[in-house]
C-alpha cells in the first residue's frame, strides 16, 4: 500500500477538478489509464445516470477502455466525459479505427451522482471539468474528501466525498476510489461508528472513535443520491472476469451505508484490469479452480477495498452548502491518537 489509493495500480491516474464557492460545489474526477485497460461495470439501485456502459458488457467488440468519468450535475454532468475524451483524442488514445494515429475513438465510460442542489442551478460541469480533471491526473497520493466529484457529495445527513484505498493480495495490487453519495446512512447517530469502520488496515482511518451518541443534523434530505467508484487491478483478466470484481465492489459499498441500493441511489461501479499480471492458468479438472480461487481472492479484496474508500471519503469530506461533515459532529475523533 504505498500510497493506499488506486493509483498503487501501476498505470491508474487520477486527477480531479472542482468548483466550490460562488453558488457552486460540483466537480469531476478522472480515472485514466492511458494504456488502456479492459473494463466492466455493476451498477445497482433504481436511479442510475450512466454513459457507455451497454459498451462494457462481455459480448459486445470493444474490450478495453482509456478512462472512467466521474462526475457531479447528475445527467448534466455527463457532458464532462466530452472533455476527457478531448483530452486522449489529442493524445492519439482510444479505440483504432482507421490507419492515421488519430484517427481513435476513445472508450470512457461515464457515471453522475446526484448533487444538483448543492449549487445555483445552472451551475454544474461540463467538458471543460472532464478535461481539466485529465490535465490534472498523475500517480502517487489521491486527494480525498470534498473535492472533484465529491465536492458537492452527500452521505444520508452528513457531507460525502471522495476516498480511496488500496491491498495487495496473492501479488496483485487492488485499488479502489468511491465518491460516497448515499441516501442511507454511512454512520449510526448513537455511536459516531462508521457501519465499515472494522475495514481499517493498519490504522489508515487515524481517528479515535467517538463511541457516543450524536443528535442527527436536520440536514435538507434528498432522494435522489447515487454512489459511483471504480475497482482496478493489475491482473490480466476478461470483461466476464472483470465485471465479478465490480459486482464484488458493490458488497462493500452495502457494508458501508444503510440502506443500499435503493430506488432512489443509482449505485455504479466500473472494474479496470491493466493486464500486468496473469493469473494462474488451469491445468485439469483440479487445476480449473485455480483460476476460479484467484480471481475470487481478489473479490474479496475488491469488496474490502471498496468499503475501506467509503469509509475514507466519509472521514476526509469536509462540510459544504449547509452540509455538516462526520468531523463536525464528532470532533474529538480526529485527536491524535496515542
Amino acid at each position: 500500500m504505498a500510497d493506499n489509493a488506486i493509483t498503487d495500480v501501476p498505470g491508474v491516474l487520477v486527477g480531479g477538478h472542482e468548483r466550490v464557492g460562488d453558488g457552486w460545489a460540483t466537480g469531476t474526477t478522472v480515472v485514466l489509464v492511458p494504456e488502456s485497460a479492459t473494463g466492466a461495470v455493476d451498477q445497482r439501485g433504481g436511479a442510475p445516470g450512466t454513459r457507455e456502459t451497454n459498451l462494457l458488457e462481455p459480448e459486445n467488440l470493444v474490450q478495453r477502455v482509456n478512462a472512467v468519468c466521474l462526475s457531479g450535475g447528475s445527467a448534466y454532468g455527463l457532458a464532462a466525459a466530452d472533455g476527457v475524451m478531448r483530452w486522449l483524442a489529442e493524445r492519439d488514445l482510444g479505440f483504432r479505427v482507421g490507419v492515421k494515429p488519430h484517427e481513435v475513438v476513445p472508450i470512457v465510460p461515464a457515471a453522475v451522482l446526484f448533487d444538483l442542489p448543492r449549487s445555483d442551478w445552472g451551475n454544474r460541469p461540463d467538458q471543460s471539468f472532464g478535461y481539466a480533471a485529465c490535465a490534472a491526473a498523475g500517480s502517487g497520493p489521491v486527494p480525498e474528501g470534498s473535492v472533484g466529484a465529491g465536492a458537492g457529495a452527500q452521505v444520508g445527513s452528513l457531507k460525502g466525498g471522495i476516498g480511496t484505498a488500496s491491498e495487495v493480495v496473492d501479488g496483485f495490487t487492488v485499488g479502489a476510489l468511491a465518491v460516497v453519495n448515499a441516501s442511507g446512512e454511512a454512520v449510526p447517530y448513537d455511536t459516531g461508528l462508521p457501519f465499515a469502520a472494522d475495514h481499517e488496515m493498519d490504522g489508515e482511518f487515524g481517528v479515535r472513535w467517538p463511541n457516543r451518541p450524536a443528535e442527527r443534523p436536520k440536514t435538507l434530505a434528498t432522494d435522489l443520491n447515487t454512489t459511483i467508484g471504480v475497482v482496478a487491478v493489475d491482473a490480466a483478466l476478461s470483461k466476464a472476469e472483470c465485471r465479478r470484481l465490480a459486482v464484488a465492489a458493490q458488497d462493500g459499498l452495502a457494508r458501508s451505508v444503510r440502506p443500499a441500493h435503493t430506488m432512489f441511489d443509482g449505485d455504479t461501479v466500473f472494474a479496470l484490469a491493466t493486464g500486468a499480471r496473469e493469473l494462474p492458468e488451469a491445468s485439469g479438472p483440479i487445476g480449473e479452480m485455480s483460476r476460479a480461487g484467484a480471481l475470487d481472492a481478489l473479490c474479496s479484496a475488491a469488496a474490502r477495498v471498496f468499503a475501506r474508500s467509503m469509509v475514507r471519503g466519509l472521514l476526509t469530506a469536509t462540510a459544504a452548502a449547509g452540509i455538516p461533515a462526520y468531523r463536525d459532529l464528532w470532533p474529538e475523533a480526529f485527536a491524535r491518537r496515542s
